[in-house]
Formats: C-alpha cells, structure tokens, sequence
C-alpha cells in the first residue's frame, strides 16, 4: 500500500469542506496547540461555544471574514497508517478553475454535498471535472447528517442518485463509496458513529488509510522534461554537462537509448546523479540529473524520452480544455501553450464541441468557451512539440493556455478528447 495519499475535497459552497478537512486535522492531532488557541479566540469573537474549525483550513483574511473558501489550502497531515496531502478547494462557480488546480494530482477525491440539499448543479460540475481530469478514487460525503436528524432514507436518496451520476461520468458501478458524516460533529469522519447504526461502511479516515492507490507509472515510457542545463565549467567539472529535471512517467537507467525531443537527435543515458550521489535506476517522481553518451544541444523544455516509444511530435493539438478566464476564447484567438517546461505561440482554430456537464451531452460547434466551459479545441502551435494523450500519460499530456498580453492562465487543457 502507498504510504502517502494525494487528496482534494470538492463541493458547492457551504457543503462544509472545510469545517471537513478541520476536523480531519483536529482528530488525527495534526493540529499544534497555538494554531487551535487562536482558533478558538477567534470562533469566540463570532459568539461561537466551541471552536471553528474551517478557521484551520481558511487562511486568507477575506476567506475568515466571509466565512468562504477562495485559494486552494493544502494541508499535511498523517496516521501511523498513512501520509497525507490534501487540498481544500472552493465551492464557489467562479472560483471552479481552483478545483481544477487542486485536483488536478489528487489521486482520490472527496466531494461534498448538503443533507439538506442533495445533489445539486454545483455537485454535477465538480464530478465532471473530477472524471475530467481522471481522478481514479471518488468518495461521496453526505455532510450535515445532523441536521436530517441522522436519516437513512434521505442518504440513500442521495447516494444512490450520485452513483447514477458518477457511472455516466465512466466511474465503474459501485466504484463511488458514500459516507454520512457531520464535519461539524465528528460523525463518521475520523470515528465510526453510533448515531448511523444503520451505516456499516467506514469512517472517512479509515477508508483514506485503507484505500489502493495506483503508484506512479514506473512501466510506462520515459518522458523527461529538461527544466535546467547544468554547466558549472570548474576547475574539478570542466566539462560536465547534466540535465536537471523530474522524470514524468517510466524509468531510467544507465545504458537506455533516448531520443532528445523536438530534435528527434538519439543518445544514450551514462549516468544519473542525484544530490545523495549517483543512482541506477530511477523512476517516475525522482528528480535527477541526465548525463547522455554524446554532446547535444539541449535546452529548457526539451524532452528526454524513450527512444523505443517516443510521444507524438506535432504542431497541432486537438485537446480538452477547462476554461478558466472571463475572456470568452474564440476561434482565431492568439494565445501562448505551455507544455512542461516550454512555451510556444499558438492559435486558437475549430472550437468542435462544448460538454454540457449537467446534462452530460456535447454542444457541436460553439462560437465561443466561456467561464468554466469545457470544450474540444485545435490549437495549431508555432512549433512542435512531443507530447502524449492525457489517458496514457497525463504529465506530458497535460498543458496551460496563457494569455500572451498578461501572462494570466486561460484554461488548463488535456491532450485528447476525454469527453464524447
């Protein structure tokens, strides 16, 4: 079992996500005494009888004030079991492209909904681009229990129509575990309670402690991604030549044949350093150093990849993206990709589909992507790049759409349709 777990909560605005991941860092003892003294100072300033948790979780001034969530808070915490990095993302419409940032390296998600309220257009968002970015584990929390007196019959309800909902988005039937909890009462979330007797699953922490993770594609192609060229031309190194960056996905070992892309140029991998020395082999996630058989001219945002299975080289993408600007995108538009390391001028060309994520139909041929649109597009690049589809490798299948004016992120996009 993978002993650190990458998470994101997800869910309409007052879902209660972060009261949620406050009480899982307040229950696993992750929080340090005056971070919970200033808490419970600041919860009695609102009148409050026992501490605000969310107020662990909202750091910014105007999340405190407004009683919202707006930046993505990332948070550590740990059992003897397992580690865990989670990111809290907001619920807010506006505030969507957030939730594409914190989960776009989550490898389970938790998505709230209301007791109350049940599954709503917010909640449907959220899954579609939860399936969208292939987040492989999703956990329903049905918060505020409490508040239906504990109902059965209203958590099944609403269960059993998100399962629904989560098959149609390609989660496999029964794939999708619901848990009722109340955040702000502690049920379910790191304890079984004895308020649900009618609930024999697991408490929200013993299923984020248990659950198989995929670990990273170790047996798939190498692609590595030059982020910096290291020449220190001394009098011990004059002549070493490294590059420096994070393997995206497979393996490297001395001796493997490479070909350095957009260049096509071919070589062979003499040795990995690392800060602790070199290394004989070295898998997806490492950071290293690459030094290759032969002299080539390699820059940042290269890509080192297997020479026996190379991505695609091309200058012309047709792939998926989430818009995130209020500028609507319109065929023709001039706009800047960034794949990796590197950044290329690009034009916007056929806008061929939008999905409508509430009725999970596609829109042929829209005039434009709007705010939280998430569409099929061709963009035609200035240069080539190599790169995959996002199902089969998404560090290198995945990209930034920039404005070339501001420097501001236009959409995050995905190489490959990855809705129909």
């Amino acid at each position: 079992m993978s002993s650190l777990l990458r998470l994101a909560t997800a869910g309409s605005v007052d879902d209660g996500k972060s009261t949620l991941v406050g009480r899982l860092l307040y229950d696993t003892k992750s929080v340090l005494a005056d971070q919970l003294d200033a808490v419970t100072r600041a919860s009695v300033d609102k009148g409050l009888s026992t501490p605000d948790l969310s107020l662990l979780v909202d750091g910014l001034r105007s999340e405190r004030e407004q009683g919202i969530t707006i930046d993505v808070a990332y948070r550590y915490f740990a059992t003897p079991k397992r580690s865990f990095v989670l990111a809290d993302t907001p619920g807010h419409v506006q505030y969507t492209r957030n939730t594409v940032t914190g989960a776009s390296t989550a490898q389970l998600a938790v998505l709230l909904v209301d007791a109350r309220k049940g599954v709503i257009e917010q909640t449907r968002r959220h899954a579609a681009v939860l399936a969208l970015l292939g987040v492989p584990q999703l956990v329903l929390a049905v918060n505020k229990i409490d508040l239906v007196d504990y109902d059965e019959a209203t958590f099944t309800v609403i269960a059993k129509e998100f399962a629904s909902h989560a098959e149609t988005l390609g989660y496999p039937q029964g794939s999708v575990l619901a848990i009722p909890v109340s955040a702000l009462e502690g049920d379910n979330v790191a304890t079984r309670s004895e308020r649900t007797p009618w609930y024999s699953g697991p408490s929200l922490l013993e299923h984020l402690e248990d659950v198989p993770v995929a670990p990273d594609p170790h047996d798939s192609a190498l692609r590595f991604p030059v982020q910096y060229v290291i020449r220190p031309r001394t009098p011990e190194y004059p002549d070493y030549r490294g590059y420096a960056g994070q393997i995206a996905a497979g393996t490297v070992r001395p001796g493997d044949e490479i070909v350095v892309l957009p260049q096509g140029i071919r070589s062979r991998v003499e040795r990995i350093d690392t800060a602790d020395g070199p290394l004989e082999e070295a898998g997806a996630g490492t950071s290293v150093t690459l030094l290759l058989a032969d002299d080539i001219d390699i820059s940042r945002g290269d890509l080192i990849a297997a020479a026996d299975a190379p991505p695609r080289i091309t200058d012309e993408i047709t792939g998926t993206l989430c818009w995130l600007s209020s500028k609507p995108l319109k065929a023709g538009a001039r706009v800047l990709v960034k794949h990796g390391a590197r950044t290329v001028q690009a034009l916007a060309g056929e806008l061929h589909a939008r999905f409508d994520e509430q009725a999970l139909s596609s829109v042929d041929a829209p005039a434009t992507l709007e705010l939280n649109d998430i569409g099929l597009v061709t963009l035609r690049l200035a240069e080539e790049l190599g790169v995959d589809d996002y199902g089969v490798s998404p560090r290198t299948g995945a990209f930034l759409v920039i404005d070339p004016k501001d420097g501001d992120t236009l959409a995050a996009g995905l190489v490959g349709e990855r809705f129909s």
